[in-house]
């Protein structure tokens, strides 16, 4: 006879029932909840309800002429925002609006017939929120209350408000304020556009420039009347309005959504340059004669180089700079627009000052859009000198302090700022190659495109031997991977001649290194290498721009020439520390 035998759980077992017991339970739990919610929301939503009808039968009871809010338009004994407390302390805040409506049926305002007594009728509004009640959609109550008897002549006006965006769309739910101090009882109100970004206030008592309009939405710029007269701005451009008897008024305003902008001052290697201050001056006006600009802001750059903006109001800026640097160009150029909504950013791009620098813009003549690779030739007796817009260099002109990763054979040190090699007991080396590999050079950025490379002495005494100075180069982005190359992109070959083209291969890496062979036929003469330098283009380098420094005072001839312009001159006159001038092309 086989015994039965009593089998306990495995521990997969034990946790795949536990957690279909935890899955069932949340699973009830969540019903639950959802049915209590739905139990209370509907409760809430009852209570609301009660709460607005017995509202509206307090309106529909009140004469017709006290049919309107405290402060508001039209004026009358209903408070704009009321608070009310249920039995259980749920606490409701109620929100009246009311508004004159000009009902087409006898013509309206300015029309075919004109009605001159537009306020026909009055829309009442109630909007219920509870203010303790997480999750609560607003409850909303209309109603239309009108007299009892025709309507008379009205002693009355209207006051239309057009709210558009930047490129002319309406602004739909924009918030306006309107306040009047002038007229009795007082004017405080605040409304909203409808979909066609117009708010229309019917009804408006008359008065002369007193009516203060504010208009703005949450994200958006602001737009605004102005006391006319005042010391600060005695002519604004749109000053407090008027309504008169039987006339409409109408009005527009202008805001879109803030720019977040960052304004930086960083040098052409992309390195933060700190604490550094600016003005920003926005083209629009809020006033003539004088011209009152309605933006303008100063301050300085943080520790880091940026000074962060959560937003900025969309339009035409103007940027300036007056700090210890020289000013080497701007990305983008000054004035610059900012459009609504897009993330902004503008630097200054500084270097090291010198006396009597001189900052040439080049620019397109038509659309004003910076010219790179421009050539600008400058020249005055005893001077003469050339830069390319869109380009800047970096030079090593001294490796004495051990500004290099190795070498072998070379003496770096014995006349600081050349290079030359290492003269031993019987002279210099005939039978090997000497040789330095400099440190990395930071450009910046991975986008950095290398120009041309340019070295002095260009050429070797003839002792030395046919090709007794040859370089290579490397680049990379890791910092780490260093492949030095010659003009055919191969380790095979050296670059011999100077002032030529560093291969398309070193592009789009941020760091650089070069090599240096020295070699000799004569054991008296050693080559040597003086500086070398090494232009570039990069995200941090201004396009048009070209900055000239340690000029004698005077003036000065220079030429703008590119490929596919005419050529442009202008005659610059150079006296202080700095000075800056424009050239524009034509194609």
């Amino acid at each position: 006879m086989q015994k039965k035998r009593n089998r306990g759980a495995t521990l997969i077992e034990v946790v795949l029932g536990v957690g279909l017991i935890f899955m069932l339970f949340g699973g009830l739990f969540l019903f639950y909840r959802s049915v209590v919610d739905v139990l209370s929301n509907t409760d809430l939503r009852t209570m609301g309800t009660a709460i607005l009808n017995k509202e509206m039968e307090t309106v529909r009871n009140l004469p017709f002429d006290q049919v309107g809010t405290q402060g508001g338009i039209p004026s009358g004994v209903l408070q704009q925002i009321k608070i009310a407390t249920t039995t259980t302390d749920r606490v409701f805040a109620i929100k009246t609006t009311v508004r004159n409506i000009d009902d087409p049926f006898d013509g309206i305002l300015g029309g075919n017939p004109n009605d001159t007594a537009p306020a026909d009728y009055k829309l009442v509004e109630l909007e219920a929120t509870c203010t303790t009640c997480p999750n609560f959609i607003p409850l909303i109550l209309t109603a239309r209350i009108a007299p009892k008897n025709l309507e008379s002549s009205a002693n009355s006006g209207s006051l239309f408000v057009n709210v558009i965006n930047a490129g002319g769309a309406p602004v739909p739910g924009a918030s306006v304020h309107v306040v009047n101090t002038s007229t009795t009882p007082a004017i405080d109100l605040t409304d909203t556009t409808n979909q066609n970004g117009v708010l229309q206030l019917v009804g408006v008592p008359t008065s002369t420039q007193g009516y203060q309009v504010t208009v703005t939405k949450v994200g958006y710029s602001t737009d605004q009347t102005y006391p006319v007269g005042v010391p600060a701005n005695p002519n604004p451009i749109v000053g407090h309005l008027s309504v008169l008897a039987q006339t409409l008024t109408p009005v527009t305003f202008q805001i879109d959504l803030l720019a977040p902008f960052v304004m930086e001052t960083k040098d052409a290697f992309c390195a933060g340059v700190g604490s550094q201050p600016f003005v920003i001056t926005g083209s629009k006006l809020i006033g003539t004669d004088p011209d009152i600009i309605k933006f303008s802001t100063s301050s300085q750059t943080g520790v880091d180089g940026t000074k962060v903006y959560a937003g900025i109001e969309w339009g035409s800026h103007a940027f300036s700079y007056s700090g210890g640097y020289d000013l080497l160009g701007t990305l983008p150029l000054t004035p610059a627009y900012i459009a609504p909504a897009t993330n902004a950013v503008f630097a200054f791009i500084l270097r090291a000052a010198d006396p009597n620098s001189l900052l040439i813009t080049v620019k397109e003549g038509v659309s004003g859009a910076p010219i790179p690779g421009a050539t600008v030739e400058l020249t005055k007796t005893g001077f003469s000198g050339a830069k390319k817009t869109g380009e800047f260099y970096r030079s090593q002109t001294d490796w004495s302090a051990g500004t290099y990763s190795e070498q072998s054979g070379v003496d770096p040190v014995g006349t600081p700022g050349i290079i030359t090699m290492a003269y031993g007991a019987g002279g210099y080396s005939t039978t090997s190659v000497a040789y330095l590999i400099s440190e990395t050079l930071d450009f910046g950025a991975t986008s950095t495109t290398y120009g041309n490379v340019l070295w002095n002495p260009a050429s070797q005494p003839g002792s030395t031997g046919a090709d007794s100075l040859r370089l290579q180069f490397a680049a990379n982005s890791d910092d780490t991977t260093w492949n030095f190359i010659g003009p055919d992109g191969t380790a095979g070959t050296f670059y011999t001649s100077s002032s030529v083209a560093l291969h398309a291969s070193l592009t789009n890496n941020r760091y650089f290194r070069y090599k240096v062979l020295l070699s000799t036929e004569d054991a008296g003469t050693t080559p040597e290498l003086r500086d070398l330098t090494v232009y570039f283009s990069g995200p941090c380098v201004p396009l048009g721009q070209v900055l000239f420094q340690n000029l004698s005072a005077g003036t000065y001839f220079a030429e703008a020439t590119v490929p596919g312009y005419l050529p442009a001159t202008s005659s610059i006159s150079v006296s202080g520390e700095w000075t800056q001038a424009e050239i524009n092309l034509s194609p």
